[in-house]
């Protein structure tokens, strides 16, 4: 009588299931990682398998030429709708695959809800990552008026922005072409527009001054303009003046009146005479640690530089800050006084005394 096959059978198919249950997570580890401490030891093997079944889907892009897209996870959406929609998105190509390679890292629980930017070219592994990173695609920017662009670069390493100063520098000193307002080949100083900006983390130097020059030019409207051109100045020479003004008036109220005395005096060919020129010349003050030296001493006002309008008639080269809205209107629409002298008041106000004469100026002085 032949003995039964069936235990040896049994016994084989218990070796390969056990084989299989040791060997699977194994392989499923090398390919993708430790599973999540989360999951029990049946769980771990069933994910296992099911990633391992998916094999190159979780590995390769759905369209390697993609393009990248906005893509929002919501706060506490679930991860089979992220799937889903990144799935009806074109972005993955199947939604099982993509929640189970989640659940089985256990990066389902740090998926973080904000906007990103994702990518057909982008692997179900490579999206699952970028979802986990709470760090936002945009950053608020911000220009205060009256900077130099020194200033606007020297704030970028705390911004969130990967360039660096002397990329915006090198940027900033070549003007982007394509604004009628800019010499070819200038600077583009007084003309990054002081404002808040969202700003994609991605964003070159170069890019970065475009946007703020295009933000110059939808801000220089039909009003202004007709308004620089009453006062008999080009846009740039507008600008400049509108640099200094900003410097000049801390009070924005104030600023017509400022603008008028120095459009007074270059009516009648007197030097402008401004203290923030010449601390413009002047650069960085490491003593003081600033780029605006202040007080100015005797021989500041003697500094060598076309920019000192003490020394210097006229305009300086181009513009010292980078005015706000405010400034540039006081240019454009002056205030009509027949001052050619302002000091400021002796009371910290941050206000000024004007003065038709020199003799009045000298007698507005702080006794």
């Amino acid at each position: 009588m032949r003995r039964s096959c069936f235990p040896l059978i049994f016994i084989a198919l218990v070796l390969v299931a056990l084989a299989a249950f040791f060997l699977v997570p194994g392989m499923a580890v090398r390919r993708y990682g430790p599973p999540s401490p989360s999951l029990g030891i049946w769980d771990r093997f069933e994910y296992a398998i099911r990633l391992l079944w998916y094999d190159g889907l979780l590995t390769s892009p759905l369209d390697s030429n993609g393009e990248q897209v906005a893509f929002q996870v919501g706060s506490g959406e679930s991860v089979t709708s992220v799937a889903l929609r990144l799935e009806e998105s074109g972005l993955i190509m199947d939604a099982a695959a993509f929640r189970d390679y989640l659940v089985y890292t256990g990066l389902d629980t740090s998926v973080q809800a904000r906007e990103f930017l994702l990518s057909p070219a982008m692997s179900i592994v490579d999206i699952a990552r970028k979802l986990q990173d709470a760090t936002p695609e945009q950053v608020n920017f911000v220009i205060l008026p009256g900077w130099r662009m020194e200033e606007i670069a020297a704030s970028l390493s705390t911004s969130g922005l990967e360039i660096s100063y002397e990329d915006f520098i090198s940027a900033s000193g070549s003007a982007p072409g394509g604004f009628d307002f800019l010499p070819v080949g200038g600077s583009s100083e007084g003309f990054l527009y002081p404002d808040s900006y969202i700003i994609h983390r991605q964003v070159t130097a170069e890019q970065l001054v475009a946007e703020f020059v295009r933000n110059f030019a939808l801000h220089l409207s039909t009003d202004i303009r007709e308004g620089f051109k009453r006062q008999g100045l080009t846009i740039y020479e507008a600008v400049t003046l509108a640099s200094i003004v900003q410097r000049e008036g801390v009070i924005p109220e104030e600023r017509p009146q400022i603008a008028s005395v120095f459009l007074n005096r270059l009516r009648i060919g007197m030097n402008l005479e401004s203290d923030p020129t010449v601390q413009y010349a002047l650069g960085y003050n490491l003593e003081q640690g600033t780029w605006w030296t202040n007080p100015l001493s005797a021989a500041d006002l003697d500094f060598d530089s076309l920019y000192n309008t003490y020394q210097y008639p006229g305009f300086p080269p181009g513009p010292i800050s980078n005015p706000s809205l405010n400034a540039l209107r006081a240019v454009a629409l002056p205030a009509q006084t027949p001052y050619y002298y302002f000091r400021a008041r002796c009371d910290s106000s941050g206000l000024h005394n004007f003065a038709e004469t020199f003799e009045q100026h000298l007698n507005n002085g702080c006794q």
